[in-house]
Order: C-alpha cells, then sequence, then structure tokens
C-alpha cells in the first residue's frame, strides 16, 4: 500500500500543538514530522489535525429509529444515518448506548434493542460502516429481566461497556419526585393519573430488583471483561458503592460532591458536551465547566448531540484558561480510549491507528472537513 502523507497541518498532539505531517501506512501512523515534506503529501492548508473521536455515551440511535412518537423506523436504515451523521462529527469509534430499560409508560426501546443490534451487526459484516462500533449496554437496574437481558445481548455483539442506572424517581437524576413528574410529564405527554401509576412502579420495582440486579450486571460485567460505569451519582454513599464494585467511569455525577469523589478515587468523571457547550445541565445539575475549572473533569460526550463532542473540545480551552487545546482534546480522544482499554488509537503518534480528523475554525467553530477510520477517508 503506497504511503499516505498528510502535511501542512496544526498537528494536535498529546500535550502540544506542532505545524508539521504525518504519514500514514496500512491503517497505522508511521510518522509524525515538522521536517521537511515528502514529495506527493496532501496539503491540509494549515487546517487543525485532530486523532478520531472516542464516544463513550450517545443514545443518539435512538433518535433515528424513533423519529417521532410513536413511529419505528427500519432499523438498518436507523443505524446507517446514524453512523453518518457519527462520523461526519469526527467520532472514529462510537460505543452506541442502547437501552435495557422496560419503561412503564414512557416510550423507550426495550423491544427493539435485539433488532438494533442485529442491524449494527450486519452493517458491520457488510463492511459499510464508517465508524468502529462498540455497544454500551445501559442497564437500568430496578426492572425484572435487566441481567438476562445484557447476558443476552451479549452473546451476539461487541459490548465493551455496561452501566448501571437507576432512574427511581427521588434519588440520583431525579432528587424529588416531583422532578421526575415534571420531566417526563412534559417528554412524554403523560397525564397526572398515569404519571402517579408510573411512580409507584417504579419505586415497588426500585425496592423489590434493584439489590440483586445491580449485583448481578457488576458481576456479568467482570465476567466477560467489561468496563463499568455508574450513572447519575449524587451521594458520597452512591460513589463508594461505585468505587467498591470496581466501576471505572462516573457517567454524569449529578453534584459537585460526587464529582470530586469519584474523581479523586481513580474514577473517571465524563460529563456531556451539551453541558458545557451550552453553559450548564439542561436538567439543573452539576455544570462540566465549573468540573473543569477545578480540574475534576475527564472525559466528554456527546451524549445527545454528535456534533458537541467536537465543538466542547475547542470551546473548553475558550472558558477555562487552565486548559489548553491538547488537553480539551485528550478528554475526547486518547482518555476514553485508555478507560476502556482501546489503547490502539486516540492519539496521533506512530504505532496508533491513522484516525483523523481535518479541522477547520469558522469563526469559533470548527468543522470536521475530512474524517479518516484507519486511514481510508469515510466522512
Amino acid at each position: 500500500m503506497t504511503q499516505q502523507v498528510l502535511a501542512n497541518a496544526r498537528l494536535v498532539l498529546a500535550n502540544e500543538v506542532v505545524h508539521g505531517h504525518v504519514a500514514i501506512e496500512h491503517g497505522r501512523i508511521v510518522a509524525v514530522g515538522t521536517g521537511a515534506v515528502p514529495s506527493g503529501a496532501q496539503d491540509l492548508e494549515g487546517d487543525f489535525l485532530l486523532p478520531g473521536l472516542v464516544e463513550l455515551h450517545t443514545d443518539h440511535v435512538e433518535g433515528h429509529l424513533s423519529p417521532r412518537p410513536k413511529v419505528r423506523w427500519n432499523p438498518l436504515a436507523a443505524a446507517m444515518a446514524h453512523d453518518a451523521q457519527i462520523a461526519a462529527s469526527g467520532i472514529t469509534t462510537v460505543f452506541d448506548s442502547l437501552r435495557i430499560w422496560p419503561d412503564r409508560g414512557v416510550s423507550s426501546l426495550d423491544g427493539d434493542l435485539p433488532r438494533v443490534v442485529a442491524a449494527l451487526g450486519e452493517a458491520r459484516a457488510a463492511g459499510v460502516l464508517r465508524a468502529d462500533h462498540l455497544i454500551h449496554l445501559r442497564c437500568e437496574v430496578p426492572t425484572q429481566t435487566v441481567v438476562d437481558d445484557a447476558a443476552a445481548v451479549m452473546k451476539i455483539a461487541p459490548v465493551g461497556l455496561i452501566s448501571l442506572m437507576d432512574h427511581t424517581p427521588g434519588q440520583r437524576q431525579f432528587a424529588s419526585v416531583e422532578q421526575f413528574a415534571s420531566y417526563y410529564m412534559q417528554k412524554g405527554g403523560i397525564s397526572p393519573q398515569e404519571m402517579d401509576e408510573i411512580i409507584a412502579h417504579r419505586l415497588a420495582f426500585q425496592e423489590r430488583y434493584a439489590s440483586a440486579n445491580r449485583q448481578g450486571l457488576v458481576a456479568l460485567a467482570h465476567a466477560h471483561g467489561c468496563v463499568l460505569a455508574s450513572h447519575d451519582d449524587a451521594t458520597a454513599d452512591h460513589v463508594a458503592q461505585a468505587v467498591d464494585e470496581g466501576v471505572a467511569l462516573a457517567e454524569f455525577p449529578t453534584t459537585h460532591e460526587a464529582a470530586k469523589l469519584s474523581h479523586a478515587a481513580g474514577v473517571r468523571v465524563l460529563m456531556g458536551a451539551p453541558n458545557l457547550v451550552r453553559g450548564g445541565s439542561h436538567t439543573g445539575n452539576v455544570a462540566a465547566e465549573a468540573l473543569a475549572r477545578e480540574g475534576m473533569l475527564d472525559i466528554l460526550s456527546s451524549d445527545y448531540v454528535p456534533s458537541s463532542l467536537l465543538w466542547a473540545a475547542f470551546e473548553l480551552p475558550r472558558r477555562v484558561a487552565s486548559i489548553a487545546l491538547p488537553e480539551a482534546v485528550r478528554m475526547v480522544s486518547r482518555t476514553p480510549a485508555r478507560a476502556t482499554g482501546l489503547d490502539d488509537r486516540g492519539e496521533i503518534a506512530a504505532g496508533q491507528r491513522a484516525d483523523l480528523v481535518r479541522v477547520r475554525l469558522v469563526g469559533d467553530m470548527p468543522v470536521a472537513r475530512e474524517v479518516r477510520r484507519e486511514g481510508i477517508r469515510v466522512a
């Protein structure tokens, strides 16, 4: 295979930005240089060159599968549309977050999960996916069959991450029952009477199933070598439990206390890029920017807006003077890669996969102009 050289770029390396070039062979970076440029190189016209972004938590595929209330789109078509938008956003490795969450009265994907997994598998086998897709199972702990359902998916799909979720009213993301009711009534068009039934159902299931299921999911993750994440931790007790279980990621801690304790314990703190670029949480929880200012932010996730990940990487240094661009880029590339055991990507360095994103600023907005996965242009 002929060597590719990308030259005249501002290379965002792990710890610095340099003007230089990158040589690629067989899908890998073989050299990073700042001197004379080999002949035949592609001129990147002074644009930034970043490592491909690594996304750990996006439920964006759900929007393609259910583009309107009560509408279910073809799963393969939904997966391909999701993949195209992910790649165009500069994301070359994505953990598709799929819910195992029988959610009475609230629209969810529990019935379609096997079809989504099958569609992603079909697209992967056909070689038509632009990004590298892995599975992140978002497991709602207080449900009847969550452990068996997770085990079934793990037999047929590349599950690399399991998060332990509990959206019971009155805790974690929904510190009060009233907050839970308000959020879901606005989101789902649910009547007050229906909401009362849902709340009673949730509380009963939490008491009946949560403890045993959480233990079962932790054991399942460890048995299969999956990374564990806690979700919406709010208190010191939540963090202590997560640390005891071997959790590696704290997804969207809702309070400053939980983020601080998680970070101090060596659990990487993951926050939403939309939270950062919007200037705060849309549900009133702790702001990602506030955690970044105190050095307690480790990873950013696009969550529900794929393009927000690249935007946040460039926005963070503008908001927080102590964070330079290479550090911000690590939060969306190398750190999430290493946190999930992916040592072959996430950095522009010799030996790494040639997952690369060419970026140009339009005003203050970063635009992904070219995206390569293992050296092959995919967007």
